[in-house]
This record gives structure tokens, C-alpha cells and sequence, in this order.
């Protein structure tokens, strides 16, 4: 049987992935100590303990920013890139919902019907992936609203108007999450949950096509490439 190479990923674009997935990592591990501190330094001076929160709040804030300006990026691509457009995914017409329902049919048939082209990147997949950018950007909006929250004086290093600006841009997810700060912090620790349950899943599916479709998935993210074969590419 002969195979095809298909090119899927550019190099920025895998990049781009683990990027993401890094700052993915920090932030998580960063955010549980700062919602609930479980390790301490090895310098028992409380002088010295107070300045692993601090770091902690810098390495979680600064992963924050790198994971949503890569997901910018990626949201730029989703209708700008010259390699593929994933928006014309996300367009509920008739070939992509009739795509979406046989890539739901063969993960849920365990590849017993496979009526659809997985040379390229499949409705089901954008859509999968299009939710966790979604995921992502409510975790800026509250991030920044608990950021700018601390702000107490309105004042910050950089002048008056990066408070401001945050205020007006996020202040809306207090009432959007119930009314309450306490709400928001609760909004934004939950959805790190639904993150770390959407990353569970991403491995898991991309294991499972690697194992099921023979094409090697897995390595798209490492050489850009998989293999299809041949009489299988529409």
C-alpha cells in the first residue's frame, strides 16, 4: 500500500503548539499554589516565603500573557493563514455538518465506518479546538478582572490608563459569573479544570487516531507531516 506525505503543520505553527502547551503547564501549576500555596521554600524565614508567592503571581501572569498572545496568533491564522483556513471549518453548511457527524461516528465506532477525507484537518477537530480557545480567552477576561481587582489605588506602573483600560474590558464578567469577585475567582479556578479535561481528551484522540487510522498522527506536532494512504485521499 502506498502512502502519501501531507504536509500539516507549518514550522511557526508547531512552534506556536508547544509554546502553548509550556505555558500551559506554568500557569496551571503557578495557579493551584496561588489559590492554595502547597509547598513552601526550603529557607524557613518568613522573609524569604513571602517572595515565592511573588514569583509564583510573575511566572503564572507571564505564562498568562504568552498563552493568550500565541492564541492570538492562532485565532489571526484561523481566517488570515496561506496554509490552511480553519474558519471554513466552522461554517455550519451542509458538507461540514454531514464531516462532523462521521468523524463523531468513527471515534465513537472505534473506526469500524470511516466516511470521510483525515488527510486534512476535519470540522470535528476545528470545532474541538475552536471551544478551547473560547476556554482560554474567558480565562484572560477573568484573569485580568482579578489582576486589575488588586490594582485597589487605580494606579499602576505603567499610568492610569492600563487599569482603566482592564475595568472597561473585564469589569463585565462580575456580573457575567454571578455579582461577586469571589464569583469570578471561582469561574476562573473551574475553567482551569475544563482546560486540564480538553487536554486529557486532545492527547487521548490523538493517540487513538495514530493507533486506529495508521496514519501517524502523533508526529504532526514533532515533523509537520502525517502519512495517508493513497487511495484514501479525495
Amino acid at each position: 500500500m502506498n502512502y502519501k506525505k501531507i504536509e500539516r503543520m507549518t514550522g511557526v505553527m508547531r512552534i506556536n503548539h508547544w509554546v502553548v502547551a509550556i505555558c500551559m503547564v506554568a500557569a496551571v501549576l503557578t495557579g493551584l499554589y496561588i489559590g492554595h500555596p502547597y509547598y513552601q521554600s526550603f529557607i524557613s524565614d518568613p522573609a524569604v516565603d513571602k517572595y515565592v508567592m511573588a514569583w509564583n503571581r510573575w511566572i503564572h501572569f507571564m505564562s498568562a500573557i504568552i498563552f493568550d498572545v500565541s492564541s492570538i496568533i492562532i485565532a489571526y491564522l484561523y481566517f488570515f493563514s496561506r496554509f490552511e483556513k480553519a474558519y471554513k471549518k466552522l461554517i455550519p453548511n451542509g458538507q461540514n455538518l454531514r464531516e462532523f457527524k462521521e468523524v463523531f461516528l468513527n471515534l465513537i465506532t472505534f473506526n469500524r465506518r470511516k466516511q470521510f477525507d483525515s488527510s486534512h484537518s476535519d470540522s470535528f477537530n476545528i470545532v474541538f479546538f475552536t471551544v478551547f480557545h473560547l476556554m482560554l480567552l474567558w480565562m484572560l477576561l477573568t484573569g485580568l478582572q482579578l489582576y486589575v481587582h488588586g490594582l485597589a489605588s487605580g494606579l499602576s506602573s505603567i499610568g492610569n490608563w492600563w487599569p482603566a483600560m482592564l475595568h472597561l474590558v473585564t469589569d463585565w464578567t462580575i456580573w457575567a459569573t454571578g455579582g461577586t469577585m469571589m464569583d469570578v475567582r471561582y469561574s476562573h479556578h473551574m475553567s482551569m479544570y475544563f482546560i486540564i479535561v480538553w487536554v486529557m481528551f486532545h492527547v487521548y484522540y490523538q493517540i487513538w487516531r495514530t493507533i486506529f487510522w495508521q496514519e501517524g498522527d502523533i508526529s504532526i506536532v514533532v515533523g509537520g507531516s502525517k502519512y495517508v494512504k493513497e487511495k484514501e485521499v479525495k
